[in-house]
């Protein structure tokens, strides 16, 4: 299929505003079937077991839609922000988007950062504004709260119809047909009498607004002469794919009212995978290239998702960027410098996975059990190697330790886990070896049930959660010499090693010597220095890692006979449990460095909270869609739950990423409690 009748579509919206069910009716509508409902846990998109027992998505989900000799994309996209990685993997893929909306509730926190993801990346969206069949819903309402939030340049292309607030159709706005809802269907209907003045008047402020989009249409309004039907639709697409026009639409997913029109819709005013900007990417010697979503141009794709099944393996889907891939085409991904023979070729819908031979520029597809590919990855033509930017996902930021059951899933959990991360580019699984934890990070709560269960569901291996202990480190504030000798001799070869060491503070841990006249001989040096940073792995106060010590050994004796390596390494480090309590010794706390976002009504709030956790504001920004950043440095220990409470404060609309900053000197009231702990394990 050409491009030109191709169009890739995420759904998005905030959890519950009936993504799904939208996509459900779409696609039954398109292919004149029955469609399957959430709560019977038969829908196309949600077809893991965790999204049936949530009756929520949790994983994009594609479901392809022909209709009137186009092919549509659905990406059903969750709404919970835990999996907020799904959105950002399909947002790197589509030109094209419908931001659903539960018209009972209005403009929700997640709908306002789908909103932003979209805008940044200039997607053209329809808005649906669903559930127009519920009690006590007024669109007028809805629509300016569209206004004030998302944009004052929405301008509604569907009004609902009905009388005593109960919706039974709408007016195409474009067209000024009405469609009435009999029950079952929508059919043809006049327009009620008490609507058409409203009507009329939306009709012709879209008429204006169509009349801006050019200097001729432009004249031709300000004449009074009549703008064509076909100028009127050419111009409202120039006004939504240059961003200018926010369409909104109306409708009820569960009663399938206003998805034909919809469908009409997606086609009519978003953009193909050839409209707009081309996509950017690198050659091998680093210049940038753009490339054209065209079948005649050299083949080249972007890998957005990979899951693992037990049938299946692993499912590589990605979008052709350009030209043509066949089964049994050779192809080169640079991101591992190999080439691979395309063996098998499929298109999705939901789970299903159905054979083709062949996928043609800015369709959808994927490929199976080719080992080293990978989310992000490019693949292309052996013949134009090029690379498309990474996609950039959230870090984990709320970590837990993973506890197992049996030695047998101890042995189990890190392939389980290899494929998790495979899967979900924002999960990271680390190993502490300090304390022994197996850790799992994810982006919140949700997120990491989401994993237990699939975990226990898809691989039957049930693990429990413990939290994850903060890693301390020791330090000394002082200098101090310290005395070691290690003397045993029983007859025969004994052991002889004796050492005068200084100790002092520094930026990292080192080692140097300053022996004259031979008192330790340079052969046991190397001894001395091992003995050292062996010592520092264990302090005396509380059994952390000692960091930023500076050893010298200053003198010594030694044996011909009895002296060896370990006895000068045993030297040493009771050199240094000689000089330690002298250093006046510190436990040290992680800091780390986070950056939260939130709206600008919730910096004063945040900032007060940081205070109370001992947090160190180092700088505010604002970004592209005017959220401020707040930058601070915050003891570990005190943002464990952080993502948690950061939603509830923000009422779900706040978020935050981590990284590692230095470690600090803990307070002395914390100082005494991590040793009173330490003294009772």
């Amino acid at each position: 299929m050409d491009a030109s009748k191709i169009r890739n579509v995420a759904i998005l919206g905030h959890q519950s505003s009936g993504k799904t069910t939208l996509v459900e009716s779409i696609y039954a509508t398109a292919l004149g079937k029955p469609k399957g409902t959430i709560e019977k846990g038969n829908t196309i998109s949600d077809y893991l077991a965790e999204e049936k027992a949530r009756l929520s998505s949790v994983r994009l989900s594609i479901v392809p839609v022909e209709f009137n000799d186009y092919k549509i994309n659905l990406i059903d996209i969750p709404g919970n922000d835990d999996f907020i990685g799904e959105a950002i993997s399909a947002i790197n893929v589509v030109k094209g988007a419908i931001l659903v909306i539960d018209a009972a509730s209005g403009v929700e926190v997640e709908t306002v950062k789908h909103w932003n993801m979209l805008r940044k990346r200039n997607i053209p969206t329809l808005i649906f504004v669903n559930k127009m069949d519920k009690d006590d819903v007024h669109f007028d309402k809805v629509f300016e709260d569209i206004r004030n939030k998302l944009g004052n340049n929405a301008i509604p292309f569907s009004y609902p119809m009905g009388h005593n607030d109960s919706f039974d159709g709408f007016v195409n706005i474009v067209t000024l047909k009405a469609r009435k809802y009999n029950g079952q269907t929508c059919e043809d209907a006049e327009i009620y009498d008490d609507k058409k003045a409203k009507v009329f008047e939306l009709h012709n402020t879209m008429v204006e607004a169509v009349a801006q989009t050019s200097e001729e249409l432009l004249d031709k309004f300000f004449n009074g002469d009549t703008l064509t039907h076909e100028e009127i639709q050419n111009g409202l697409r120039v006004g939504v794919l240059n961003g200018e026009l926010i369409p909104v639409i109306v409708g009820s997913a569960t009663k399938n009212i206003g998805i034909h029109t919809t469908l009409q819709m997606l086609i009519d005013y978003l953009p193909n995978p050839s409209d707009l900007n081309p996509i950017e990417a690198s050659k091998e010697n680093g210049d940038k290239v753009e490339i054209k979503t065209l079948d005649s141009e050299p083949f080249s794709a972007l890998i957005f998702k990979t899951t693992i099944d037990s049938f299946s393996g692993t499912t590589n889907i990605f979008k052709v960027n350009s030209g043509i891939l066949n089964v049994g085409d050779e192809v080169y991904c640079p991101n591992l410098g190999k080439n691979f023979v395309i063996n098998q070729l499929f298109t999705l819908c939901g789970a299903k996975q159905l054979p083709v031979q062949k996928l043609t520029a800015g369709d959808i597809g994927c490929v199976n059990k080719i080992d080293g590919l990978l989310t992000s990855m490019t693949i292309c033509s052996p013949k134009s190697k090029i690379t498309f930017p990474l996609i950039e996902f959230p870090t984990a930021v709320y970590y837990k330790g993973l506890v197992t059951k049996s030695k047998n899933d101890d042995d189990k959990l890190g392939t389980v886990l290899s494929k998790i991360m495979l899967e979900d580019k924002s999960v990271e699984v680390k190993r502490n070896i300090e304390t022994n934890q197996l850790l799992i990070g994810t982006l919140g709560l949700g997120h990491l049930t989401f994993i237990l269960d699939r975990m226990k569901n898809s691989y039957k291996l049930d693990v429990t959660t413990e939290d994850s202990k903060i890693v301390y480190r020791e330090t000394i504030r002082k200098s101090a010499t310290g005395d070691g000798r290690y003397i045993k001799q029983s007859g025969g070869s004994g052991f002889y090693g004796v050492v005068q060491m200084d100790f002092e503070p520094a930026d990292e841990n080192n080692f140097t010597e300053q022996v004259f006249g031979g008192a330790v001989p340079k052969n046991y040096f190397p001894a001395v220095e091992k003995g050292f940073y062996e010592a520092c792995e264990k302090g005396l106060l509380a059994g952390f890692p000692v960091i930023g010590v500076h050893a010298c050994l200053k003198d010594g004796k030694y044996h011909p006979v009895d002296s060896n390596e370990l006895a000068f390494k045993m030297a040493a480090i009771l050199a240094f449990k000689d000089a330690y309590p002298k250093c006046d010794p510190i436990i040290l706390e992680p800091i780390i460095r986070i950056v939260v976002t939130v709206h600008t009504d919730d910096v004063g709030t945040i900032i007060s909270d940081l205070n109370t956790r001992r947090g160190k504001i180092v700088g505010m920004d604002i970004n592209s869609v005017k959220d401020q950043k707040i930058t601070a440095l915050v003891p570990e220990s005190e943002i464990l739950e952080y993502v948690n409470d950061l939603k509830s404060m923000t009422q779900g609309s706040g978020y935050f990423n981590r990284t590692f900053e230095c470690y600090e000197q803990t307070p002395s009231y914390i100082q005494e409690k991590i040793l009173k702990e330490a003294q009772n394990k």
